[in-house]
């Protein structure tokens, strides 16, 4: 899920602007395709590709052209190295260069042109690492769409710290976007949920009532129930007919009730969404029954033991799919690929999904019937970004269940224990595939294992630092950095340098960890560096050039923290 063929954008490849990469990356590159006219005209420029070493002993940048040139020119790496550098044009900025292992190439800049990023930070402030990758383009994001059949669980708040630091960052990078939230409150587990209420509420008036086999449980049903018989009115529900029995009733009671239940988790969790859109819609406006008819002349679809199925194989699946069974429902695909088509015909050429890995097996028929429909849809739309579940532990156990859902841990509960910094930085901190372990111990304590503390904490510091300094901010832009040669120095700048291109590849690869893996870098540089070194000094050169990169990094600390959602404090 994380190709770059499959960008926000489109399945066509966007390349990274200037912005992005940074005017020195740039510069080199730039040196790397004069010297390569001259070793290997025949050679395409777009083989030059300047990376950051893994290691900063090896430079402040790297390239493996020579390896690249190898296979085309057939001759030998290093040697084929050594002609690249030779040919390389003259530079103020560049130091050295020099060939490592087979034919890499490390290079290494002058500290004057590492110093740039400073004012460039201080010019860019709160817009230091936008970009206009989408070009204005409107992207849709659907995100969290959990039933509205019980409270949010720890599952759906990974989906919405993704979700809004996913759109965060696409906003970040040009792309105009729209949050959705899609509720389906139509189906088998709606009527689930009305039966579980009418069950409880027979209960409550002690009236004899065997619960339903699949009926949820948990203190919220319960209360669903309690607040019906006494009529307390909620958002968006008709008026109560105050009929025990009334399940229709019941049923659009318990669906705003629990709608405005999970939008209170959803703003103490700092999530919003520009629209909520009803998956029963689909079925009062006719939209299912169009999609089912335009499949059907085009002799995509055939009747077999009294069910109506959709030729999914013709579109890669496994085996072909019903759509309609034979008691006349529809199966749940079906509305998902009508509310796909809204989609598109509302203007969304690009679309991402964020759902939990158990949906894998719907991607594919979703996206089988769209292109069934021949509606020009690409056959990678929408895009999917599935995410495993969390696992939550305290005192080195698992937590399971919530006092109110029951059989879970809801989100609720975890935000109201370590608090909305916390849940939304450690549910982004991991690649979305890959298993999450919450640890509540960890997510409370004050320690450098806590990434999100850690990184708050290197902002705090440098607030502290320029509270001691106690002069005018002003005073910084413009200073001398010459000063800024040493090794924690070096190290901070190249970092500070790396910001938008972070925030690019995070957005055209739907990665948000990637923006939580940087920040936990940057703070870790500067907090060495502010254990090395003293910033008050005598020396007023000294002491403004390191001013000036302190206030830097906490610029930039504090438009990373922004991307996730999470709040940057000047004392802890």
């Amino acid at each position: 899920m994380s190709s770059r063929s499959s960008a926000p954008a489109g399945p066509e490849q966007r390349a990274l602007p200037d912005a992005a990469h940074g005017e020195l990356r740039l510069h080199v590159a730039d040196l790397f395709r004069t010297a390569l006219q001259s070793v290997a005209p025949q050679a395409n420029g777009d083989m030059v590709h300047i990376e950051r070493p893994k290691a900063a002993a090896h430079g402040d940048f790297s390239c493996n052209l020579a390896m690249q040139l190898a296979r085309v020119t057939k001759r030998a790496p290093r040697e084929l190295a050594q002609a690249l550098i030779a040919a390389l044009p003259s530079s103020d900025w560049l130091a050295s260069a020099e060939i490592a292992g087979p034919g890499f190439i490390n290079l290494r800049l002058h500290s004057a042109a590492l110093q740039r990023v400073v004012p460039q930070v201080f010019a860019g402030a709160a817009a230091y690492g936008r970009s206009n990758i989408g070009g204005a383009m409107p992207v849709l994001v659907e995100f969290v769409s959990a039933n509205p059949t019980g409270p949010l669980h720890v599952g759906h708040g990974r989906q919405g710290a993704l979700g809004a630091a996913l759109c965060q960052l696409l906003e970040a990078t040009g792309y105009q976007v729209s949050r959705e939230f899609y509720y389906n409150d139509a189906g088998v587990q709606i009527d689930n949920l009305a039966r579980s209420v009418w069950a409880r509420a027979r209960e409550l008036r002690g009236l004899a009532v065997e619960f339903p086999a699949d009926g949820y449980h948990g203190q919220y049903i319960r209360d669903i129930a309690a607040d019906y018989l006494e009529g307390k009115p909620v958002p968006d529900a008709e008026a109560l007919s105050g009929d025990i029995d009334d399940l229709a009733a019941l049923r659009r009671y318990a669906v705003s009730y629990l709608r405005r239940e999970q939008d209170i988790d959803l703003q103490a969790f700092g999530v919003q969404f520009d629209r909520y859109f009803l998956e029963s819609s689909l079925y009062s406006d006719g939209s299912v029954t169009a999609v089912v008819s335009a499949l059907g002349a085009a002799g995509k679809t055939y009747e077999h033991e009294g069910a109506l199925w959709l030729r999914t194989t013709e579109y890669g699946d496994d085996k072909d799919r019903v759509m309609r069974k034979s008691d006349g429902s529809f199966t749940y695909f079906v509305p998902d690929v009508a509310y796909h088509v809204s989609k598109w015909q509302r203007g969304f050429r690009a679309a991402i999904n964020i759902m939990g890995s158990d949906h894998f097996g719907s991607t594919a028929r979703v996206r089988a019937g769209l292109q069934a429909l021949s509606l020009g849809i690409p056959a990678d739309y929408p895009r999917y970004l599935l995410h495993k579940m969390v696992t939550v532990m305290r005192g080195g156990e698992e937590v399971k269940i919530s006092k109110r859902a029951g059989s879970y841990v809801t989100l609720r509960d975890l935000v109201d224990e370590v608090g909305r910094d916390a849940v939304r930085f450690f549910l982004v901190s991991r690649k979305a595939d890959t298993e999450f372990v919450f640890d509540v111990d960890l997510a409370q304590s004050q320690t450098e294992e806590n990434p999100v503390f850690y990184v708050q904490y290197a902002h705090a510091r440098i607030c502290s630092v320029l509270n001691q300094w106690d002069g005018d901010l002003a005073q910084l832009s413009g200073v001398d950095l010459s000063s800024l040669t040493g090794e924690r120095e070096v190290a901070l700048l190249r970092r500070l340098q790396d910001y938008p291109l972070t925030i690019a590849t995070a957005a055209l690869d739907c990665a948000p960890h990637l923006v939580a893996f940087y920040l936990r870098e940057l703070a870790a540089e500067f907090h060495g560096y502010y254990n090395a070194e003293r910033f008050l000094v005598d020396d007023l050169t000294v002491r403004f050039a390191r001013l000036a990169l302190a206030c830097a990094t906490r610029q930039v600390l504090r438009n990373g923290l922004a991307v996730l959602g999470v709040s940057a404090p000047e004392k802890m």
